[in-house]
């Protein structure tokens, strides 16, 4: 089997691959199974009712995991997707609540624009739960190397994208009136919210 091929098997049965992404390396898994986001998490060291990010192959993809997200979510993530955010927005179904942590009514989202190797293992499985491929607030690695070693060893799967860029994604809450970026990475705060607000006035 190829490392493509043994990380789509991998996510199916529902363990732990590293993945490149469009800004660092991510730990992802299915986000179906409670057991597979509970290692995730544990792995990481994550303080319980952290959420993760549901990310997705496209944005097509992403609307049918998540099919509430139309009219304003889905300008704005049409908008702004495939890109290095995550959009947090309202989840009223509360679909994937092993993902929502303390706060179901939401949910986080990505669609990275990363190509190679990452690009074909989302399209084949659509949909992962995934965060960096760090030690709770370690440093986010930007080459395989810089991935924990207990990571790598716990991970059934690890797919070698190159040097990415080293900076984690924007994370940009929509879930009230004026959306509010509540962390900045690699879009800047006022490029965020200028995007999400061109988006709206479309």
């Amino acid at each position: 089997m190829t490392v493509i091929e043994d990380a789509v098997a991998a996510i199916n049965a529902g363990d732990l691959v590293v993945l490149p992404t469009d800004t660092v390396y991510g730990l992802a898994c299915t986000p179906d199974g409670e057991a597979p986001v509970g290692a995730l998490s544990e792995l990481k060291g994550r303080p319980p009712g952290q959420p993760l990010a549901l990310v997705a192959a496209s944005v097509d993809r992403l609307l049918g995991a998540v099919p509430e997200l139309h009219g304003r979510s889905e300008r704005v993530a049409r908008a702004l997707l495939p890109g290095p955010y995550t959009l947090v927005f309202p989840n009223p179904a509360r679909r994937f609540a092993r993902l929502t942590g303390e706060r179901p009514e939401t949910i986080g989202v990505r669609v990275p624009a990363v190509g190679g190797p990452g690009a074909v293992v989302l399209d084949l499985v659509g949909v992962v739960a995934a965060t960096s491929a760090n030690v709770h607030g370690g440093p986010d690695p930007r080459r395989v190397e810089e991935v924990p070693v207990s990571i790598l060893a716990a991970a059934s799967a690890v797919v070698d994208g190159g040097e990415l860029p080293g900076t984690p994604s924007t994370v940009v809450d929509l879930t009230a009136d004026e959306p509010r970026v509540l962390r900045e990475g690699a879009v800047t705060s006022d490029e965020a919210l200028a995007a999400v607000g061109i988006a709206l006035a479309e």
